[in-house]
């Protein structure tokens, strides 16, 4: 399948617009649940993410031992424990209040208490959910292809954001192969009721009908973290009332940007994730200027 590219008239279109009359619930609300003991760092960077995105509550939902470590980051992102987390704890989204979940920034994927996480919140989140990192590993198993099934079936939307290994834990179920990129995102999309993002130099999205590419990569984006930003990114455009689709595009694309643009003044080996939050909003006004040319 022949994948497309969008235009930057297109990508600038889909920056949600501000009403004048906004407040923090109504520019949309993104629960992280994200960072063990062992990777708060990802957590935090996710939910800066979210915030420079333009989400106007972010909340993460953390190990207990992560949780001083996470509000050290930012006084602005709200911060508690996940001990004890339930069901009862992922009420669906009032009429103008839209949010999003995000799932699994610095999840270990060895965890049987991680897995636990990902399965209560895969049943229970109703708003549209972006699953990352350690609790990819969960979506393979007979549980969490179930889980995804009866999302699905419910209409409730999910996206997911592999790397290449992480794509071809998904894809071994399934026996798909996994050498070309652009088919691989449109098979794990039908098999798993998913919209995919398929990340590397050039990420691929699919929805199983359509696949999309964004060619934008840089070596500066090879770094651990880069990726919690990206799910922060993604999970931020979907609580402002995105498409699946249209949100993974738009922030693969600001995502590979704003890496450049900070390679253009730290270099690309000296780039690390930290530094993408504070250039994410140069690339968005940027964006627009692209747009008007």
């Amino acid at each position: 399948m022949i994948a497309w590219k969008y235009s930057d008239a297109k990508l600038c279109g889909l920056l949600p617009e501000l009403a004048e009359d906004a407040n923090k619930y109504t520019r949309g609300k993104v629960t992280l649940v994200a960072g063990c003991s062992r990777y708060p760092g990802a957590a935090a960077l996710a939910g800066l993410a979210s915030q420079r995105m333009g989400a106007g509550y972010t909340e993460v939902i953390c190990s207990p031992k992560s949780v001083n470590a996470v509000r050290a980051v930012s006084p602005s992102l709200v911060v508690r424990s996940w001990k004890g987390l339930s069901s009862g704890d992922f009420p669906s989204a009032k009429a103008g209040h839209p949010s999003a979940y995000v799932l699994g920034p610095g999840f270990d994927a060895a965890s049987e208490s991680c897995q636990k996480l990902a399965f209560t919140v895969l049943e229970s989140a109703c708003s549209p959910l972006v699953v990352d990192g350690g609790a990819l590993a969960f979506l393979a198993t007979k549980r969490g292809r179930k889980l995804l099934r009866e999302r699905f079936e419910a209409g409730r939307q999910t996206i997911v954001t592999p790397h290449a290994g992480e794509a071809a834990r998904l894809a071994a179920p399934f026996g798909f192969p996994t050498d070309d990129a652009s088919e691989l995102a449109r098979l794990i999309s039908l098999a798993y009721g998913v919209t995919a993002l398929v990340k590397g130099p050039k990420s691929f999205i699919s929805d199983g009908e359509t696949v999309a590419v964004m060619d934008e990569g840089t070596p500066a984006l090879a770094k651990a973290g880069t990726g919690d930003v990206l799910a922060g990114i993604v999970g931020a455009l979907l609580a402002q009332g995105l498409d699946p689709f249209d949100a993974c595009v738009l922030a693969a694309t600001l995502h590979a940007r704003t890496g450049r643009l900070a390679a253009s003044e730290l270099s690309q080996r000296c780039v690390v994730a930290e530094d993408l939050p504070r250039y994410l909003p140069l690339v968005i006004r940027d964006s627009r200027r692209r747009a008007i040319r």
